[in-house]
This record gives C-alpha cells, structure tokens and sequence, in this order.
C-alpha cells in the first residue's frame, strides 16, 4: 500500500494506493479505512483503475431548502432564449414531433 499527496479540489489530501490483491486480501480493513473517510486508489498492475471513497450523507430538507434559497434569482424570458439559441429551429420536425 503507497500513500500519495494530491490536489482535489482546493484541498491537499493524502489518498492511499491499493492493490486488486490488497483489496481481495484485506477489504474489510480497506472498505473500513473508506468509511472513516480516506479516498483510496485501487491500482491493477499499477495503474489506477477505481476509487474508494465514503459516501455523503443525505441532505435533509432544511439542508436542500437553505441551498436553494442561495441561488441566483433565473431570468425565465431569457433562459428561454439562452436556450431556443442552441437548437435549430425545425427540431420539433427533426424529431418526428410535429
């Protein structure tokens, strides 16, 4: 197992290689060390083939409601037109819709 220093996103975190043959002899200890919260690599002929990390607990609806309430208000008449911009006028008929 090699333990490696790298950049995600603006945090400096280290993140811990492990084998297929590590994980297949060791994974209750490797899937434990994910739950406590260490992101790990799992490398196949040394090559990094996946990663291990925990999982996020669910937002609550208080959670999801704060969110929203701090995003940017949506201009609907000009996303509309942000976005009829994007496709081609006759998309309905390419589409087998009209």
């Amino acid at each position: 197992m090699t333990e490696t220093l790298c950049i995600t996103g603006n945090t400096l975190r280290h993140m811990a290689d492990v084998t297929i043959r590590e994980l297949r002899n060791e994974g209750g200890e490797v899937v434990d060390r994910a739950a406590r919260g260490e992101r790990i690599i799992i490398t196949r002929s040394g090559t990094p083939v996946a990663e291990l990390q925990p999982l996020r607990p669910p937002l609550s609806a208080d959670a999801l409601l704060e969110r929203a309430r701090r995003l940017p208000p949506v201009d609907a008449v000009a996303l509309r037109e942000d976005i009829d911009e994007l496709f081609p006028d006759d998309l309905d008929e390419m589409l087998g819709l009209s």
